[in-house]
């Protein structure tokens, strides 16, 4: 549950700091990656153990210390299901709901055993502009994994009420169609 809660945390974190060094592509899906017209490339990854690999990925000129759009790829070996994944992380939404008032989501099941997990969350971070994120994860099972598949979408200060008013209107939808249409599958990686 603690991992669940850091991810929240690094999603919303300003102060990332990365080299090129540190950006290894252990899941075979360098990129660029198109997603609705857009391109994005590998701009960091982790692999803190060999149950968790991570990956994500920007559009040209954005950071990830202050990105607007971000493509995240996810392979967990854990035991759990692509439900009990988005069920675990849902439960930290709700968490979260009594600090965060802009928090929302929504729970999608396929037919193919998939789950999107529609989300949209807020912060504030000392001495910052309010950042509001709007998130669609895709969970699906990979070999004895699951893999997460996410599309995020970014907002920040006096921008942050037109993106909830209008913006984020315009994309959801889009996006969560283009999110269960995409195929993009990691390449397990060896044990």
């Amino acid at each position: 549950m603690w991992m669940r809660a850091v991810w929240v945390s690094v999603l919303l974190s300003i102060a990332v700091s990365v080299s090129a060094q540190d950006v290894v592509d252990r899941l075979k899906v360098p990129g660029p990656i198109g997603f609705f017209g857009e391109t994005f490339r590998l701009a960091w990854t982790s692999n803190p153990s060999d149950r968790l690999y991570k990956q994500e990925y920007l559009p040209a000129g954005q950071t990830l210390e202050r990105y607007e759009s971000m493509l995240m790829l996810d392979l967990t070996f854990d035991g759990a299901t692509p439900r009990q994944k988005a069920a675990a992380f849902a439960a930290t939404l709700d968490a979260r709901k009594s600090s965060d008032p802009v928090v929302n989501y929504e729970v999608l099941l396929g037919d193919n055993g998939e789950v999107i997990l529609d989300f949209l969350l807020s912060a504030t971070p000392t001495g910052g502009d309010l950042i509001v994120e709007w998130n669609a994860y895709r969970y699906s099972t990979l070999g004895d994994g699951v893999q997460m598949v996410g599309i995020s979408r970014r907002a920040y200060g006096d921008a942050a009420e037109d993106f909830l008013r209008h913006r984020l209107k315009a994309l959801r939808d889009r996006d969560i169609r283009a999110l269960a249409a995409l195929e993009l599958r990691a390449t397990l990686p060896a044990k």
